[in-house]
């Protein structure tokens, strides 16, 4: 074992090396790996001296593999991704059969909550375990085991599976639309109680958008309340505090029931979607397959999941 590891360069120069061969740039490696440029460049050159020859070509501001660094970067990936999934082979052998599944707290409190029944009838062999985080996380660092994500279905690192696409529409209780009064036009919004959502890491559409969108340019009043995550938004909505954006996929279910209502039937249909993802050229195991393909069918909630006795509230 000795003489294999004389004969071995410092194995984190190779996990860099893959990076910056796979950028061709220093500074984007630097940024994946939460490195300084200068700690990559200095591990290529720690590199090049143990492997004897110059793997890039330093060119003004960019970098470039050597005809022999090109050869050795592939022999490095396959190596390296062939200890990944080994490693992952190993990790699943030993974590039963519980799939994690990353989310945000809206989504799990106002989409899978009410699903959780029938997917553990559906599935009584599979624990499946809800992680709610407020920003995207790196799944294969982290051990989950799939996320929902929203976008275009593009995910650098993600292979995915489209869930539902993203369709917006205001939403607010009846008891408060009912002091309200009706909303003729959309520009009478305006003139409402908004509930704004202010999520601090993931990008989502606010009002203004939504509004302009409908062909209105003006912006809403930005007195309004302020919510910072999205599950506290549909509360404060139930609990008639204003009017909110309301994501189709996660409170049609509170409409059906009469626990919420649309003041104005104008849906933006955005051309994102929401995806279910999982890393690049993982295997995943036979439950997260079952959990996946559950998910992307978008199974109806058992009823009653909610009592409509909220709706006087």
């Amino acid at each position: 074992m000795n003489l294999l590891r004389m004969q071995l360069p410092p194995l984190n120069a190779l996990v860099v090396f893959e990076a910056a061969g796979r950028f061709a740039s220093f500074t984007k490696a630097a940024q994946e790996l939460n490195m300084t440029q200068a700690a990559v460049s200095y591990a290529m050159k720690q590199l090049e001296a143990a492997v004897g020859t110059a793997l890039f070509r330093r060119e003004h501001q960019r970098v470039k593999l050597t005809e022999e660094g090109r050869r050795y970067h592939q022999d490095v990936t396959l190596a390296l991704e062939h200890i990944r999934r080994s490693t992952e082979t190993v990790r699943r052998s030993q974590g039963g059969t519980h799939v994690t599944l990353s989310c945000s707290t809206a989504f799990a409190s106002w989409w899978m909550l009410p699903r959780l029944s029938l997917f553990r009838q559906d599935n009584p062999g599979i624990d499946l375990r809800l992680q709610t985080t407020d920003k995207d996380i790196d799944l294969g660092a982290e051990g989950v085991s799939l996320a929902i994500r929203r976008g275009d279905g593009r995910y650098p690192g993600y292979d995915s599976v489209m869930m539902v696409d993203e369709a917006i529409i205001p939403i607010c209780s009846p008891a408060y639309l009912e002091r309200a009064g009706t909303l003729a036009t959309l520009a009478d919004l305006l003139k409402q109680r908004l509930i704004h959502l202010d999520e601090p890491f993931r990008p989502r559409p606010s009002w203004t958008d939504y509004l302009r969108a409908m062909g209105i340019a003006k912006a809403p009043d930005e007195a309004g309340l302020h919510l910072n995550d999205y599950a506290l938004v549909v509360g404060a909505a139930l609990e008639g505090q204003g009017i909110a954006l309301g994501w189709r996929h996660q409170t049609d279910h509170l409409v059906a029931r009469g626990l919420l209502t649309h003041p104005v039937d104008r849906p933006w249909v955005t051309g994102l979607s929401f995806h279910i993802v999982w890393p690049h050229g993982v295997n995943l195991a036979p439950e997260a397959e079952i959990v996946r393909d559950w998910l992307a069918g978008n199974p109806p909630i058992p009823a009653p999941a909610w009592p409509t006795s909220l709706a006087a509230r």
